[in-house]
């Protein structure tokens, strides 16, 4: 349900579960999770964060979550993981995003999405928190007052607003996107790791 694609500087995982609309189990956040860091630990200058079909990822699988995966650490830890990696990350957003699966997006370098992604984190809702570090990462690319209609009204975000805000970065074609990203990702393949680490570094 994990993919992890080795493609010599340019390193990618795809959430595979289309028929749950890519939702996420404590394992394959763990898989998730050990794929950043073997591309860490392999060099990549650039990882690609993507799913399949029409839905990035609904966030935590309800079984799961009603067991008690929607406050498991497990969430915080990976998105921790995601920020610090050394390379270029990009949450490539195949359609939409919700719930816990915003943490690993909000974590990414940068955000591309389809036209048709909507973007919401109904934890208010649900009777959860976030994950501690999603509202200052969201609230510093949206501000505080969207990042309180997301997280405190449940508003759903439409892609041309999400653009607007500052959600995400660039709206794409479906049929265009793992392009855009490549294009997005390549002057980091083409330079030295030593370099990318160090460019981010000053970033932060």
């Amino acid at each position: 349900m994990i993919k992890l694609e080795k493609a010599a500087a340019l390193w990618t995982i795809t959430i595979d579960r289309q028929g749950k609309a890519n939702s996420l189990t404590r394992a394959m956040l763990e898989a998730i999770d050990a794929g950043v860091a073997e591309s860490v630990a392999g060099g990549a200058r650039a990882l690609l964060l993507t799913g399949t079909g029409k839905v990035f990822s609904a966030g935590a699988d309800l079984d799961e979550a009603r067991a008690g995966l929607a406050t498991d650490s497990v969430w915080e830890r990976l998105s921790a993981h995601i920020a610090a990696a050394p390379c270029l990350t990009v949450a490539v957003l195949n359609g939409t995003l919700a719930g816990g699966a915003f943490g690993m997006a909000l974590a990414c370098d940068l955000r591309i999405a389809v036209p048709g992604a909507k973007f919401f984190y109904p934890v208010m809702k649900l009777g959860f928190r976030p994950q501690p570090s999603d509202p200052a990462r969201l609230a510093a690319l949206v501000g505080p007052a969207r990042a309180k209609m997301i997280l405190m009204a449940g508003m759903k975000v439409e892609a041309e607003e999400a653009l607007a805000w500052g959600l995400i970065d660039r709206i794409v074609a479906p049929g265009s996107l793992r392009a855009e990203a490549e294009a997005l990702a390549a002057d980091a393949c083409a330079a030295d790791a030593a370099l990318v680490a160090a460019i981010k570094a000053m970033l932060r």
